[in-house]
């Protein structure tokens, strides 16, 4: 049978970056972040959840941030220059990035959106973010996966 591959990892491999991926079990949502460390044996600071805002300006904006922390909106808003950005809920989810709640990647969404990873990805040789599927991640190097993301790094989680 031929190995199953997401979009997220096709895109690294045309761009022949190195990546390795990950699977967890999981039922028919998604598993919490922290659950996700543990199941994968992996610190939690290294795994890193992707949350999709509005800002004030009506555009949508992607911070990406350690799953043991929380976004600091104001962070968030200053890091992409505009007054304030909202969470947008999770029904949207699907409509905005073309990915589920709990599968969401900053990695080949349906359109680009400006992204941004919190600046302690920068303290680990590699991170993990969702690979596009429940149950399926993605481990590799920060700058690439902000090469693909055409991502910045800034402080955006709270003290």
């Amino acid at each position: 049978m031929a190995e199953f591959k997401t979009n997220v990892y096709r895109i690294f491999d045309k761009e022949k970056l190195a990546y390795t991926p990950h699977t967890y079990p999981h039922g028919d949502d998604a598993v919490d972040g922290e659950s996700i460390a543990s199941l994968l044996g992996i610190d939690a600071g290294r795994i890193f959840k992707t949350l999709v805002t509005q800002g004030s300006d009506r555009n949508y904006y992607v911070f990406d941030i350690p799953v043991n922390r929380e976004l600091d909106l104001k962070k968030a808003a200053r890091a992409v220059g505009v007054k304030s950005v909202a969470m947008i809920h999770v029904a949207d989810i699907n409509k905005v990035t073309g990915y589920v709640r709990g599968g969401c990647s900053p990695v080949g969404m349906k359109k680009k959106y400006r992204t941004t990873f919190d600046e302690s990805a920068l303290e680990y040789d590699t991170i993990l973010v969702s690979a596009g599927r429940i149950g399926w991640q993605i481990e590799a190097s920060p700058r690439d996966l902000a090469a693909v993301a055409d991502a910045q790094f800034a402080e955006l989680t709270m003290d």
